[in-house]
């Protein structure tokens, strides 16, 4: 026999194996998984900063307006379509809902905004940039809470028989979240190093605020039953909370550049990207 058709023969049993191996895992240790993987390249979208020796503001000028596009795409396409299709799904009122948990999401960011401003000038700390860091943790934190759930309730939903609920399906919804999360965690962890922190607080605090997901999987999995009828509120909740970031920090803060057209087409490219990731893997 060729060797490399014996090395191709050990592959392609070792694929079946692992494949063997995960199927034949719990749906809790599934989704932990596949979380994992999610988070991991929230990390690799992180570590971006340890390639950058000099950030010029221009450069970030243009990150922030592909972030802003990033985060506008996603929260349609990943969020707010999902929502109402989950509503409507679970016959919900799909409009009332997905508003209630839209505007609840911005709400929540524009009352803590005001409580931070409140509180930042009594203690004399505060800082736009401290402000815009603590904003973008909590709002892409946010969004990676009811990523996490969906990964669990499609990996839960496997033990219960429910009516499209594959594994090959499950696992590519996590390839795809997996794919999205490398812009998130650059668009954290970059804005974070423009404002002042090293290079490590930028990763660390950048793969920080996709944590949540392993977390919330799990939870996800083990209540897969009662978290499927609050996800479509919570995935708009995520949604409205990053318009209202996209609004108030990172468009505007992009906008300073002295080349506002071409930092509006980042925010172009930025929403192209991540609509062509969202609508290409379903």
């Amino acid at each position: 026999m060729p060797i490399h058709i014996f090395y191709i023969g050990i592959l392609y049993n070792g694929d079946i194996i692992m494949v063997d191996l995960f199927s034949n895992l719990s749906p809790v240790y599934q989704a932990l998984l596949a979380s994992l993987f999610t988070w991991s390249v929230t990390m690799l979208g992180a570590a971006i900063v340890f390639f950058f020796k000099e950030i010029k503001k221009s450069i970030m000028d243009a990150l922030l307006g592909f972030a802003a596009g990033v985060m506008i795409a996603a929260s349609f396409w990943s969020l707010l379509n999902p929502a109402i299709e989950m509503a409507n799904q679970f016959k919900m009122n799909a409009w009332l809902v997905v508003f209630l948990g839209f505007f609840s999401g911005g709400l929540l960011l524009f009352i803590g905004d005001k409580f931070y401003t409140v509180f930042s000038k009594k203690k004399s700390i505060a800082t736009d940039k401290a402000k815009r860091c603590v904003m973008l943790i909590f709002s892409i934190t946010l969004h990676n809470i009811p990523e996490g759930l969906v990964v669990g309730v499609a990996f839960g939903s496997l033990a219960y028989g429910l009516e499209g609920a594959t594994l090959a399906s499950a696992i590519t919804l996590a390839i795809g979240i997996g794919l999205q999360n490398f812009p998130e965690g650059s668009a954290v962890s970059l804005p974070l190093r423009r404002d002042g922190l090293s290079r490590g607080k930028a990763f660390f605090y950048g793969q920080l605020s996709g944590v949540v997901e392993p977390i919330a999987a799990v939870i996800g999995t083990i209540l897969v039953l009662k978290v499927q009828t609050i996800l479509p509120f919570l995935l708009a909740f995520a949604a409205g909370a990053m318009i209202y970031v996209v609004v108030e920090e990172l468009i505007p803060e992009s906008q300073t550049n002295k080349r506002k057209d071409l930092m509006a087409l980042f925010t172009l490219v930025g929403f192209s990207v991540m609509m062509i990731l969202d609508v290409a893997l379903g």
